[in-house]
């Protein structure tokens, strides 16, 4: 029998009406994520890994979810991660009781296997929970077949995948609806469900208790104190979620999810479920600004393998395991509100100069805390000599737009060999320090005015956030008089009521055409305070970081007028540029001029 044999688009049922972008969640152990509605849904889980077919897609249109909620509609929602972790507890409260649930994904992860817990607790009164249980893979393409009880545990197949789940066996399957059950909890009492996802049948114990200690130790083990931090709760969330978005691999994906629109019916919409070296970079400084924590060397080996691997061919983006990206193709599906379905990118086919100079930063840092590997120094020189053979190629930049003579991608260049000169010695920085002088006396000439403000490519005047990027890393040097004149431009032309936006779109107002970029708003910080204007910096801080949902987590954009987030969830890049904000704004760490 074809379990896909309702392949045509499906529209999600009423049962998992979409939420603006804030509202939602997100647990992820490493290998994958899911997302969380305020209702206590997941309407967003791929399985087993980042990049694979959605076994819930509500969120996007399409078929599949995992409910569990009050059964009493008149109550309001709240809730928070546990510190330090993407341990994830939605409250509710009814007209009779006061309800949390527990939702994690199990670490440590398998890349083959995911274990979802969650735990339901009364903490006053007397409820009634609902159980909905519909798992659709292949976006909603796939039915589940052999559905049983075996003792306490379903079991069940479906799209490839084996299902297991424990805690609900009073539940009954139905062939249309799923699975459904209901729980009646007194204060104090507790309901365990966990659900097991894997590629191949699993005798493994799926005893709650452990699992829950097991993930515990490892978030306690995963991210670091904060408290010496500017803002530390919100720096030790970004950690976790940067840990959460990292694969035992050492790939760290963009962001969670695909097809949330940048902007509602223009097109805007990307898969994000895959490593960007850029952002690996960003998250790599970010980590190593603060110490030589195991993030920064998972970093340094996915990257290193990369370079190594792939050389002048480099890829700007690879799935979490080192792969190709897939060709970008559309779903048929409804999609989120305003968007439009769609896995793979087309980006990762690109030549983006600037990620050498983002690798090239991040092994210096490496070196610096003297955890660069002699895979990583090799990668080093592989990095140089691909620069030095394409640092004159137009490329499409860090927007990943036309190819032209960006200069963000030039000057990004440059900072990462002057940091590799000064941090490894002998022939290697010799030869990075005069290849940096070459691509920077050229660029300057091409790309610097008469007034001393750098254009934003050879052939454009116009204002450009990215030129902040590499301002915040010192290049050029905060005393040189463009850094200053730059900046300043920046702000007069693309910063409106505390936050940045990226570039200006001809006729159309700022703010109307995207949102501003979150990204822009920390390394605009950061450039400030490199600058010498700490307290300018920190009113671009904390400006920017206000900027999240109840959950604490950014997107990629934020529409100011309405308060929204913008784009896919979480974006990485902006919390990795919150962690580095948090760790350079603190009183005792001054960034060095």
């Amino acid at each position: 029998m074809d379990d896909r044999a309702d392949r045509p688009a499906r529209v999600a049922n009423g049962l998992c009406p979409p939420w603006v972008l804030r509202e939602y969640a997100v647990l992820a152990d490493g290998e994958r994520g899911a997302v969380v509605d305020p209702e206590g849904r997941i309407v967003w889980l791929c399985a087993p890994r980042w990049h694979s077919d959605a076994v819930f897609s509500s969120l996007i249109g399409g078929g599949g979810f995992f409910g569990v909620e009050p059964e009493d509609r008149w109550h309001v929602w709240g809730g928070y991660y546990e510190d330090g972790t993407l341990i994830r507890v939605s409250r509710w409260v009814t007209a009779d009781a006061v309800v949390e649930c527990r939702d994690a994904l199990a670490m440590p992860a398998s890349p083959d296997r995911l274990v979802l817990l969650r735990r339901m607790r009364v903490e006053q009164g007397e409820a009634r929970l609902r159980l909905r249980l519909e798992p659709r893979p292949g976006f909603g393409a796939c039915r589940v077949r052999d559905p049983r009880l075996e003792g306490s545990v379903w079991t069940a197949e479906a799209g490839g995948l084996r299902l297991r789940l424990r805690g609900a066996h009073g539940a009954a399957w139905n062939p249309e609806s799923g699975l459904r059950g209901a729980f009646r909890l007194r204060k104090g009492e507790c309901q365990d469900l966990v659900l097991e996802l894997s590629e191949r049948a699993s005798t493994a114990a799926l005893d709650p208790d452990p699992l829950w200690a097991r993930t515990e130790d490892a978030w306690r083990r995963a991210v670091p104190d904060c408290s010496s931090l500017a803002a530390p709760r919100d720096a030790r969330h970004a950690y976790a979620v940067l840990r959460g978005l990292t694969s035992s691999s050492g790939g760290m994906v963009a962001a969670v999810t695909t097809s949330l629109p940048e902007r509602a019916n223009t097109g805007r919409s990307y898969d994000y479920r895959f490593a960007w070296l850029r952002d690996q970079s960003y998250a790599g400084l970010a980590v190593a600004a603060h110490g030589p924590h195991d993030l920064l060397d998972g970093t340094v080996r996915f990257t290193a393998e990369r370079i190594l691997a792939d050389g002048d061919g480099l890829h700007p983006a690879y799935t979490v395991d080192g792969g190709r990206v897939p060709q970008e193709q559309g779903l048929p599906l409804s999609g989120y509100p305003g968007g439009n379905d769609r896995i793979g990118n087309r980006a990762a086919s690109q030549f983006q100069l600037d990620t050498f100079g983002e690798v090239l930063q991040l092994f210096a840092a490496a070196a610096h805390h003297d955890r660069l590997t002699p895979e990583a120094e090799q990668a080093v020189t592989v990095a140089a000599d691909a620069v030095e053979r394409n640092w004159r190629r137009p490329d499409a930049g860090l927007w990943e737009l036309d190819e032209r003579w960006w200069t963000q991608s030039r000057l990004s260049v440059v900072c990462g060999l002057r940091q590799v000169a000064e941090a490894l010695p002998g022939r290697q920085a010799q030869r990075c320090a005069e290849l940096a002088e070459a691509v920077f006396t050229e660029t300057r000439r091409r790309c610097l005015r008469a007034d001393g403000r750098w254009r934003r490519a050879a052939d454009d005047d116009g204002p450009e956030a990215s030129l902040l990027t590499p301002l915040a890393r010192g290049c050029p040097p905060s005393d040189d008089p463009s850094s200053a004149i730059t900046r300043r431009f920046v702000e007069e032309q693309l910063a409106r009521d505390g936050y940045v936006y990226r570039f200006g779109h001809a006729g159309i107002p700022l703010g109307e055409a995207e949102g501003a970029f979150l990204l822009c708003g920390f390394t605009m910080a950061l450039a400030t305070d490199r600058l010498g204007d700490r307290a300018g910096a920190l009113r671009w801080f904390e400006r920017t970081r206000a900027a999240c949902g109840p959950s604490g987590l950014f997107a990629e954009e934020y529409d100011v007028r309405q308060r929204q987030l913008r784009g896919n969830l979480p974006q990485a890049f902006v919390h990795a540029l919150l962690l580095e904000c948090a760790v350079r704004l603190n009183d005792v760490c001054a960034l060095p001029r």
